[in-house]
């Protein structure tokens, strides 16, 4: 894979028909990005100050986590997607990933067959290891989680462990235990193979510690740019109370936190608030606080004199939806603070709560290559 002059990435996988996920890969990057932005401009509201800049990505190796089913054999494992006949195809040189992703999966497979770790086979329903996880944090660190069909491979893994260990800078390994025959990425059981069960993101001013089953933006460098942009915004505003609703690993309610500012962060999986905690903890952030329950559950059972001074919302593709819009319209929250990977959803969310205008609106191109992108938008009450 490589740039070309008009910033086109070129890629065998995409050209020979193996792999068609980055739908948009035969476009230069400059015309995926001004159709990201026509697409949102026609879709939303125009913000007061106008539309800012769109946040342009690299094109290429932005990818902070590596998503390979593997295939094939243990000695001789693929390590990407399945085809049609589900059959490993080998992805390992996409260089969507990181650099230090890229070098870390042959390493990887190596492991593998040192290891004898059966791949999964779907069509015969046999076999163990099912997918290949790995996190690269910006100071190099990796995650690595084998997820196995059962416990069978795990005295194996421990036995080989400090040879992956003298090779990679890795700083967490587990086992995830998905025994189910489903599509489905991962289990609800994690083993830590390592002393460590975090794996530290250094975002500037800000390290969130993340826990395998914790959710973090794909792009690192775009989402230090939501989160810098997020915080100029807010810091406008100076809010006393802060409520990061679909919090995650905390991104927002950490980067917002200040001395005297009371931040609460909602967040419906309980790993994610662990991971949530350690950050505060970490930092010292005693006014950040974080709940493990609905988003919405927790703004229609909070009492009316506990209302905060901005919410932001953080929602999946499916947005906030009717019952936390309704909530929002009638709680007389001054502000939104409102980050959106779909356009169409906030704009149907935006419909929902018309005594909220936008007063500023960034797009930042969280996935190239793809139709799908972040949108910032901070609402004022009229």
């Amino acid at each position: 894979m490589e740039l070309t002059r008009s910033v086109a990435v070129r890629c065998d996988y995409f050209d020979t028909g193996r792999c068609r996920s980055c739908t948009l890969l035969d476009q230069p990057y400059p015309t995926q990005l001004a159709e990201k932005q026509r697409e949102v401009a026609a879709l939303l509201p125009t913000p007061a100050a106008g539309w800012s800049a769109p946040v342009a990505s690299a094109p290429a190796g932005f990818r902070n986590k590596a998503k390979m089913v593997v295939g094939g054999t243990a000695a001789a494992p693929t390590l990407g997607i399945l085809d049609r006949d589900l059959v490993g195809v080998d992805l390992r040189e996409c260089r969507l990933h990181t650099p230090g992703l890229h070098d870390a999966l042959p390493v990887l497979a190596d492991f593998i067959t040192r290891a004898d770790l059966a791949p999964y086979d779907v069509a015969q329903r046999r076999g163990e290891l099912k997918h290949l996880l790995v996190t690269e944090s910006p100071a190099g660190e990796l995650m690595v989680r084998f997820v196995c069909r059962s416990q069978e491979p795990v005295a194996r893994l421990r036995k080989h462990l400090p040879w992956l260990l003298e090779r990679l800078p890795v700083a967490v390994a587990t086992v995830n235990l998905q025994p189910d025959h489903k599509a489905v990425l991962e289990g609800e059981r994690e083993l830590v193979l390592t002393s460590s069960s975090t794996l530290a993101m250094p975002l500037g001013a800000v390290t969130l510690h993340l826990r395998p089953r914790s959710f973090f933006q794909t792009n690192t460098a775009m989402a230090v740019a939501l989160y810098a942009e997020a915080s100029a915004w807010v810091a406008e505003l100076a809010p006393a109370s802060v409520w990061d609703l679909y919090c995650g690993v905390g991104g927002f309610a950490l980067h917002l936190a200040a001395p005297g500012r009371a931040v609460t962060g909602v967040e419906i999986s309980a790993e994610a608030v662990r991971s949530a905690e350690h950050s505060a903890a970490a930092a010292g952030l005693s006014d950040a606080r974080f709940v493990a329950g609905d988003a919405t559950a927790y703004a229609l059972d909070a009492a009316g004199d506990t209302r905060p001074d901005l919410v932001v919302v953080n929602p999946p593709r499916r947005g906030i939806g009717d019952q936390l819009a309704g909530w929002l319209e009638g709680s007389g929250v001054p502000h939104v603070l409102y980050s959106s990977c779909n356009a169409r959803t906030l704009a149907a969310d935006l419909a929902a709560m018309p005594s909220y205008a936008p007063v500023r609106g960034r797009l930042l191109d969280m996935f190239p290559n793809t139709r799908h992108y972040e949108v910032l938008v901070l609402l004022r009450r009229r």
